[in-house]
């Protein structure tokens, strides 16, 4: 790796100086559609091939984290790999332009596939399911409105957890000191390890891109094992693309342990809502920041 430089940063900060872009209440932009109400069709998030930009040049931590941001950003979706203290799954991610979330639960939990787009959300997928519903094999249900009218993002606390461009967020936000590791094997690559030192109320502070209720949840997701100490280990690859993350940490009733591991940047995902026909509307609900 070639010899890091403080020098001027060029790209990112232009960029990023505003914080991280398109990332409202769901870890992506606002939709502008009406959201989607029982019944009515749900729509399957874009594949198209990403244009990723040039590094920037200032590669200090806090420019290569930045970089990374960017990176990230411009990726708008990943396959996710998650263990979050004791609940695991595995799936597609997107964080923009809508979002939405297709995961195989990998641990005990009350339907074994959860799959969100927009403020739509689906649980089942399974012969338990397909049992206690008749034949059916998914329960479909619509984020409540909040306040301003729009409905909520379901299982929001679960997706802000795992977004990437989330914990980049909280790894570069005003006052926060990135500190470089050193190289080290992951799979077959080399990949960068750096390291931040925050707390719960620190990390989802800096998502002023979430609006303030969403900020709290994420707070109240993080703080029985970060509200004392959280450290952020983020792995990064050749092109400055997030490959692994792990938040450790101590709180008033517990300790942070939860890993991600980010594949197939910007690649050719989908998250497809299942047949109209094998589903049971249920109406709406509002899911618990603690909800996996």
């Amino acid at each position: 790796m070639a010899v890091r430089q403080r020098l001027a940063a060029v790209v990112a900060v232009a960029v990023l100086a505003a914080g991280p872009a398109g990332c409202s209440s769901a870890g992506g932009p606002e939709p502008s559609a009406s959201p989607s109400a029982p019944g009515e069709a749900t729509p399957t998030p874009s594949s198209a091939s990403p244009t990723w930009p040039a590094k920037p040049t200032d590669r200090s931590p806090h420019g290569v984290l930045l970089s990374s941001q960017l990176a990230m950003q411009t990726a708008r979706r990943a396959k996710v790999s998650y263990r979050l203290g004791a609940d695991a799954g595995s799936g597609p991610l997107f964080w923009q332009p809508k979002t939405a979330l297709q995961v195989k639960r990998s641990t005990p939990a009350a339907a074994e596939q959860l799959i969100v787009v927009d403020t739509v959300a689906y649980e089942g997928g399974d012969a338990a399911t397909a049992a206690r519903l008749g034949g059916k094999h998914w329960e479909r249900f619509a984020g409540t409105p909040g306040p301003d009218g729009h409905r909520e993002i379901p299982y929001a606390g679960l997706i802000d957890l795992i977004n990437p461009v989330v914990a980049l967020a909280a790894a570069t936000a005003d006052g926060i000191t990135a500190q470089y590791v050193g190289e080290e094997k992951f799979e077959d690559s080399t990949v960068e390890h750096y390291r931040v030192a925050t707390d719960a109320a620190r990390y989802a502070a800096a998502q002023t891109q979430l609006a303030p209720a969403r900020r709290d949840g994420l707070r109240a997701a993080l703080a029985p094992g970060g509200s004392a100490s959280l450290t952020l280990d983020l792995w990064l690859n050749d092109k400055d693309q997030l490959v692994r993350m792990e938040r450790t940490g101590t709180g008033d009733s517990g300790r942070l342990d939860d890993s991600v591991l980010y594949s197939e940047p910007g690649g050719a995902l989908s998250a497809q809502a299942p047949a109209e026909a094998d589903t049971v509307d249920t109406g709406t609900r509002s899911t618990s920041p603690l909800a996996r």
